[in-house]
């Protein structure tokens, strides 16, 4: 059972089947309390017309006997303003919620029946009037209530209308006449009967249709998980799930799920790359210091001191920089210290020859590369630090790399300028080679990638500088963009949002 209304399609059918039938209860309460309510007003109706009826030949002067209190057999009682019985229906056995209970008539203190008397009582404060009523005159207001009657042996519920008149010669009377709720009570129980049976058919139609839709509308669903399923057991990425034509939310779920197998395809690839080309950088170090080691162990006279130790920390920059990568794909977070770009950028330039920093702390102005980008930047030549906020270590990095490419490629000279532009803290690298071509100003940055012709002259790099440099600009928040220095060789541009500017406090 548990396992059955855990599927979304049994869920929904049984929540639209209680919606429904809690639509259906109320609406047939509405529908039954209204239909009671109109078949009593309309027997209101009846009784009062019936009462009045009578009450128009008492006011004339009909004598009790001669009334027609017969009529359709409807129930009919005449009291006088003491609550006594002076007439009734012929037939009746018994009465009950008119608040006389007697069914046989009582003989007037006088003997009349009714006509014509010039007795002194003239009836004007009787509170079954309700009003002071003139001689002939029926009253306006009418007392409704419910009760039972049997007459000629049948027993009936009833509605009784009460309505006060004063005959001719004074007396007050109140006829009391019923009319049968038998209709009412008819026609409530038929309706009543019909949705006992009509509305448990109109939730099983709505349960059943309910759980078809549902049925077709996820099959597309059904579709998807089965592949999933074989993607995840083969373990083929380029395997897709099928996308119905419906263009609805499982369509573009359907469509969102192949974007994410092509974005999960697409990582694994690099991440073989990756480990493939790691491989191979790894491979020649370690072949070649082997070389080494095992001619030394034979002949060591031929030692190549030099070369072992070359090889091995080439392998040691290797694995420090595969480390930082794994790193930073795991979405290590960078420290969240003050770092000064410009005491950064001078220490990581100091000892390397044909080196040259400024900055807007300098005084210096705009840096070399500035017109090659966007320009001068806000606050150039201003006194001051430029700070952002990050890893020391991290950023450090970045800057080292960027410097052992520039000067891999440089000609003469690298010049480094920091300056701060606007709300971004820039760092520009620029070296006077010859550059990077337009189509590979985006190549470059990719894992292992490294360029021939003119920038071939590699002196043992693996082509991880500029990836893992790119990857902590963007883990700190910024960018790393290369460009056309203004010497006509490689312009690489640094910006990090600027920290802060803290303000000392008052004293």
């Amino acid at each position: 059972m548990s396992r059955l209304f855990g599927s979304v399609r049994a869920r929904a059918t049984l929540g639209a089947t209680l919606v429904v039938a809690v639509a259906l209860v109320a609406a047939g309460t509405a529908v039954l309390l209204s239909l009671r309510s109109n078949l009593l007003g309309e027997a209101g109706t009846q009784a009062e017309r019936s009462a009045r009826e009578v009450a128009a030949e008492l006011s004339v002067g009909t004598r009790y006997t001669e009334l027609s209190l017969d009529v359709d057999d409807r129930p009919v009682q005449i009291v006088d303003e003491e609550g006594t019985l002076v007439a009734a229906s012929e037939d009746l056995e018994r009465i009950s919620g008119t608040g006389v209970d007697a069914v046989q008539p009582q003989p007037t203190p006088t003997g009349d029946d009714g006509g014509d008397d010039d007795g002194d009582d003239d009836g004007g404060d009787s509170d079954d009037a309700g009003d002071s009523l003139e001689p002939g005159e029926i009253g306006e207001r009418t007392t409704v209530s419910d009760g039972s009657a049997t007459i000629g042996g049948d027993t009936e519920d009833y509605r009784f209308a009460a309505v006060p008149v004063e005959t001719r010669n004074g007396d007050q009377l109140t006829v009391y006449a019923g009319a049968p709720l038998s209709a009412e009570h008819g026609a409530v129980n038929t309706a009543l009967t019909v949705m006992l049976i009509g509305f448990p058919l109109l939730l099983a139609v709505v349960g059943w249709v309910t759980w078809l839709v549902t049925g077709r509308a996820l099959r597309p669903v059904a579709g998807i998980r089965r592949e999933m399923a074989a993607i995840t057991a083969s373990e083929d990425l380029a395997r897709r799930v099928p996308v119905p034509d419906t263009h609805d939310e499982v369509a573009r779920l359907a469509s969102t799920t192949n974007e994410t197998l092509a974005a999960l395809e697409s990582s694994v690839e690099r991440q073989r790359r990756f480990v493939a080309d790691a491989s191979h950088e790894l491979r020649s170090p370690i072949a070649s210091l082997r070389t080494q080691l095992e001619v030394a162990a034979a002949h060591p006279e031929l030692l190549d001191l030099d070369g072992a130790v070359e090889d091995t920390v080439r392998l040691q920059r290797l694995a420090a920089d595969l480390l930082l990568l794994a790193r930073l794909d795991a979405g290590e977070r960078p420290a969240d210290a003050r770092v000064d770009l410009a005491a950064l950028a001078r220490e990581e330039t100091g000892g390397r020859p044909g080196v040259s920093v400024r900055s807007q702390g300098d005084g210096a102005g705009e840096g070399a590369a500035d017109g090659a980008a966007d320009g001068a930047g806000e606050g150039a030549g201003e006194a001051g630090e430029v700070t952002v906020a990050g890893s020391r270590g991290q950023l450090g990095r970045v800057l080292a790399n960027l410097l052992d490419n520039a000067q891999r490629h440089a000609r003469s000279a690298v010049e480094v300028s920091v300056r701060r532009d606007g709300d971004l803290a820039v760092v520009a690298v620029a070296d006077d080679g010859e550059g990077v071509p337009a189509g590979d100003r985006e190549r470059i940055f990719e894992r292992f990638v490294r360029l021939d012709a003119a920038r071939s002259r590699d002196d043992g790099g693996a082509g991880l500088g500029l990836a893992i440099a790119r990857d902590v600009a963007v883990r700190h928040g910024g960018t790393l963009t290369v460009h056309e220095a203004p010497a006509g060789g490689a312009l690489f541009e640094l910006r990090l949002p600027a920290a802060q500017t803290l303000t000392p406090p008052r004293t």
